[in-house]
C-alpha cells in the first residue's frame, strides 16, 4: 500500500458524564458523551524503518498478534503507524481505549482489503476484549468511542454493557475540559472497587445507588436540551464519587472551585479519578466566553492546568467521522 492509499482513522475521546464503574458493576446507569478531540492512526506499511519499529513497542503489535487469531489476512510484523491525539493522555477521557479502537479498525481494513469488511460490532467487542484481558475493566468506554454520541448504559458485570437509548447532544452546546495535568491510575482504581465489590463495601452500594440516579437526571436534562439541569446532575454525580469512593482529589476540587466562581460552570471528574480531567457543559455561544474566564482564573494558581473547548463527537446513526482515505474526499 503506498502512501497515497494510506489508511486513516479518527476516533473520538469521551467524557462519563455520570456513573464511573457502573458499567461493569452492573445494575447500573451511565451516560458517556463522545467529545471531537480525536485520536488518530494512519497505517503505512511500507513507512521508514523507524516507524515500523514503534508498532512493534507499542499497542499496535499487541493488537494486530490479536487480529491474526481473528482473521486469515493478517500475518507479519505489524504495519508502520503515525498515531497523533487532541485529548490529553491518562486524563479519563478514554484516549487510550480510542487509541485501541482505532488501530483495530484500521488494521482490520487492511486484513480485509480485497475481501468482506469487518463489522464494526465486531471491533468493538474485539478492542474489549482486548483491554479486559488487560485491566479487567468495563466496556463503556468502547461503546462510547465507537458509537460517539450521547449514550445512556445499563452496566454488566462481565461483558460489554447494553446500550439502552441514544441522543444527538445539542448542536448549539460546547464542553469545555480542564485537564488538571496529573495523571490518574486506571489499573489501580478496577483492583480497588472490585475487591470493594468482593467484600460488599456499602461505601460501594450506596455509591452505585447516588450514581445511577445522577445518571437518570443526566439523561432526563439532555432529553429535555436544559443544560442547567444537566450541570447539577453531573455534580451531583461527582459528589458521589468524592463522598462515597474517594476518586477526587484535593487539587481537582479546588479547579472546580474556581470554574464555578470565575465562569459560573460546574465541573464533574471524567473517569476513574485520582487525577486527570473535569467535563462542564454550557451554551455554545458562551463557550469562548467562559473558556477565556477560567484560563485567566487558572493560570497563575494552577499553571499546569489547560483549559480546552470542545464539541460533542455526532453519533454514528446520524454521521461518523471515521475511517477515511488520505487524499480522498469523505463527502
Amino acid at each position: 500500500m503506498s502512501e497515497e492509499q494510506a489508511i486513516r482513522v479518527a476516533v473520538p475521546c469521551r467524557a462519563c458524564l455520570s456513573g464511573e464503574d457502573l458499567d461493569w458493576l452492573g445494575d447500573g446507569r451511565s451516560v458517556s458523551l463522545a467529545i471531537d478531540l480525536p485520536t488518530t492512526v494512519e497505517v503505512i506499511p511500507d513507512g521508514p524503518s523507524e516507524e515500523r519499529q514503534q508498532a512493534q513497542d507499542d499497542w499496535s503489535a499487541q493488537v494486530w498478534t490479536f487480529l491474526g487469531e481473528r482473521l486469515p489476512g493478517v500475518h507479519g510484523p505489524a504495519p508502520a503507524v503515525r498515531v497523533t491525539s487532541e485529548a490529553p493522555s491518562a486524563s479519563g477521557l478514554s484516549s487510550s481505549t480510542a487509541l485501541i479502537v482505532a488501530l483495530f479498525r484500521a488494521f482490520a481494513k487492511v486484513a480485509t482489503a480485497d475481501g468482506v469488511p469487518v463489522p464494526d460490532a465486531s471491533i468493538v467487542q474485539w478492542a474489549y476484549e482486548f483491554e479486559f484481558a488487560r485491566f479487567n475493566g468495563g466496556g463503556m468506554d468502547h461503546l462510547a468511542v465507537a458509537e460517539a454520541g450521547a449514550l445512556l448504559i445499563d452496566g454488566r458485570e462481565r461483558g460489554l454493557p447494553v446500550v439502552r437509548e441514544r441522543l444527538d447532544f445539542p448542536d448549539d452546546w460546547g464542553v469545555v475540559v480542564v485537564d488538571s495535568g496529573t495523571r490518574k491510575n486506571t489499573a489501580d482504581h478496577i483492583r480497588t472497587v472490585r475487591a470493594q465489590l468482593a467484600a460488599g463495601d456499602p461505601a460501594l452500594a450506596a455509591y452505585r445507588a447516588e450514581s445511577d440516579r445522577a445518571s437518570g437526571e443526566a439523561w432526563a436534562a439532555l432529553r429535555g436540551r436544559d443544560h442547567e439541569a444537566l450541570g447539577e446532575a453531573m455534580s451531583r454525580a461527582h459528589v458521589a464519587m468524592r463522598d462515597f469512593q474517594g476518586m477526587s482529589t484535593p487539587l481537582l476540587e479546588e479547579l472546580r472551585t474556581v470554574a464555578r466562581r470565575a465562569a459560573g460552570l460546574p465541573l464533574k471528574l471524567s473517569g476513574a479519578g485520582g487525577g486527570g480531567s473535569l467535563v462542564g457543559v454550557c451554551p455554545g455561544a458562551d463557550l469562548p466566553g467562559v473558556v477565556a474566564r477560567l484560563a485567566d482564573a487558572l493560570r497563575a494558581p494552577f499553571p499546569g492546568a489547560r483549559v480546552i473547548p470542545a464539541r460533542a463527537a455526532p453519533g454514528s446513526r446520524s454521521a461518523r467521522a471515521g475511517e477515511v482515505r488520505v487524499g480522498v474526499s469523505a463527502g
